[in-house]
């Protein structure tokens, strides 16, 4: 289990999240992630995240749907129950078109689903702490990580300074478990950061 201590800023406003994410950054703290109610353009960027690789998936997923729709058929088609259709050659790929469209887009629909659920850790059943249950209503979370060089007083009042609301150190687990929200709620004391459920 993996428990790690952070500095945990709410904010009111995406206007004053903004530029206290960029002064963190100029200040050297390593943000943890930004946690919002709805998707704000330019804050991945400004967080320093690289793009996605997730359309590099689709196009790896699509060439393995493609090649295994052509070789099936080939293989069937053509050595292993070879059909007499009017004359027509047994290797007749314009009449394979639509069969190799329709599972390349199978294989990469599915493929990137099941990565982008992978990347995000998102399953049924699968918990993660929050850091506030209000972020996913009205209120803007920054978290980042405690390293033995951060001195906690003064990365509370830097956030202070910055506009932030409500500023607490916090020890949360970074790892996911299988687990009901309803039925499990884990609890860390900040003396043995050890979870008790």
């Amino acid at each position: 289990m993996s428990v790690k201590k952070f500095i945990v800023g709410s904010f009111d406003d995406e206007a004053v999240l903004f530029p206290a994410v960029k002064k963190v950054r100029k200040t050297g703290y390593k943000i943890h992630d930004v946690y919002t109610p709805f998707p704000i353009h330019g804050l991945d960027s400004t967080m320093g995240l690289r793009d996605t690789s997730l359309h590099t998936a689709g196009f790896i997923y699509a060439i393995t749907g493609t090649a295994t729709a052509l070789g099936f058929i080939s293989w069937a088609l053509t050595y292993d129950w070879p059909l007499n259709f009017g004359g027509k050659p047994f290797f007749s790929l314009p009449a394979w078109i639509p069969i190799t469209f329709e599972l390349t887009v199978l294989f990469s629909s599915v493929g990137m689903v099941l990565t982008f659920c992978y990347l995000c850790q998102l399953a049924p059943f699968v918990k993660k702490d929050h850091f506030n249950l209000r972020s996913t209503d009205d209120l803007f979370i920054m978290a980042f990580e405690c390293t033995e060089k951060t001195n906690e007083t003064e990365a509370v009042a830097f956030l202070q300074t910055l506009g932030a609301k409500n500023v607490k150190v916090d020890y949360r687990e970074t790892q996911w478990w299988l687990g009901r929200y309803d039925k499990e709620i884990k609890v860390f004391d900040k003396k043995t950061e050890v979870a008790a459920v």
